[in-house]
């Protein structure tokens, strides 16, 4: 049996818009679809490490599965991240996933406890059985302490339901060698997390990217996966210029890092609030004049998408 869902392109991974810890900004959450949808993107991604995922309630993510399937499940697909220390949870969350009309779920390596390959193999094996939608196995050792070594992913793509890669791990020879697997499955697809590779790793005959920024600019990374499928190099160069300026963004304050300073210039563009999960804290009040600064610098406002 072959499940192809022939995904490909920019599924954003989507931020998670917040009041406070524990309350959804449902306004937020609306504005930030819309922005999606109109840049054109080829799916979301729902509760991954850009989402917050494992940092939300059960309540709190399945009312953000309800809001999203609501706003999107009838016009691109969407995957949902189960990733839990508890097998148990996992499959409940992926059962939801499916009910509602998600398109698929994604799932990474078990955090926390120390296992050895055997080990995954045998885990994966388990819960390929018994999950419901077309699965995408994600690699993100700096979070989960482990990564998917190639005997792992061999043995795994053996199983009809696992369907691709997310590749989060920074490690272009690793995506490299994972590309290898389109010859045991024409089906499968493989997927990059950080967005300053996402031009290198489609050259390597990636299928296109999960890449946070695309919340912010989301035509922008549209426009990349179409230039570098077009084989349009000249325009290509040109994209990446303006995606390098972007990255100056993300780093401009470590506090939070990424989600921080994304947050922070979406609610500066009245998109969302700022607010993240706990442990996670926002910017400082201090530093929001410098996101504003460098939004402009950048020549982004609330109707850029590129």
């Amino acid at each position: 049996m072959i499940i192809d869902m022939n995904l490909r392109g920019i599924i954003p991974p989507l931020l998670t818009p917040l009041l406070d810890w524990q309350t959804l900004d449902v306004r937020g959450l609306e504005n930030l679809v819309e922005r999606l949808l109109l840049g054109g993107v080829h799916g979301l991604f729902l509760l991954g490490t850009c989402g917050e995922g494992l940092s939300l309630d059960t309540v709190l993510q399945r009312e953000i599965i309800d809001r999203v399937t609501g706003l999107a499940a009838k016009q691109i697909p969407l995957l949902v991240s189960i990733t839990n220390t508890s097998l148990k949870e996992s499959l409940k969350l992926a059962d939801y996933a499916a009910e509602r009309g998600c398109s698929g779920v994604v799932l990474s390596t078990p955090y926390y406890y120390p296992i050895s390959q055997d080990n995954l193999k045998k885990y994966l094996a388990q819960i390929a059985t018994r999950l419901v939608l077309p699965t995408f196995l994600y690699n993100i050792p700096s979070h989960t302490k482990i990564r998917f070594e190639m005997e792992t992913l061999k043995e795994a793509f053996a199983y009809p339901r696992f369907i691709g890669l997310k590749d989060s791990s920074g490690d272009l020879d690793y995506f490299a060698k994972v590309m290898e697997f389109s010859k045991q499955r024409s089906d499968l697809r493989f997927l990059v997390g950080p967005e300053h590779l996402l031009i290198s790793a489609m050259k390597l005959g990636g299928h296109g990217g999960i890449c946070g920024g695309a919340n912010l600019l989301p035509k922008l990374f549209v426009r990349i996966y179409d230039s570098v499928s077009a084989g349009d190099w000249k325009q290509t160069a040109i994209l990446e210029q303006r995606l390098l300026a972007l990255e100056t963004l993300y780093t401009l304050f470590r506090e939070g890092s990424f989600l921080a300073n994304m947050k922070c210039a979406l609610s500066v563009l009245g998109i969302c609030n700022d607010a993240l999960a706990e442990p996670l804290q926002s910017l400082p009040t201090g530093r929001i004049s410098a996101i504003r600064e460098r939004l402009e610098q950048l020549g982004i406002d609330t109707n850029t998408l590129e």
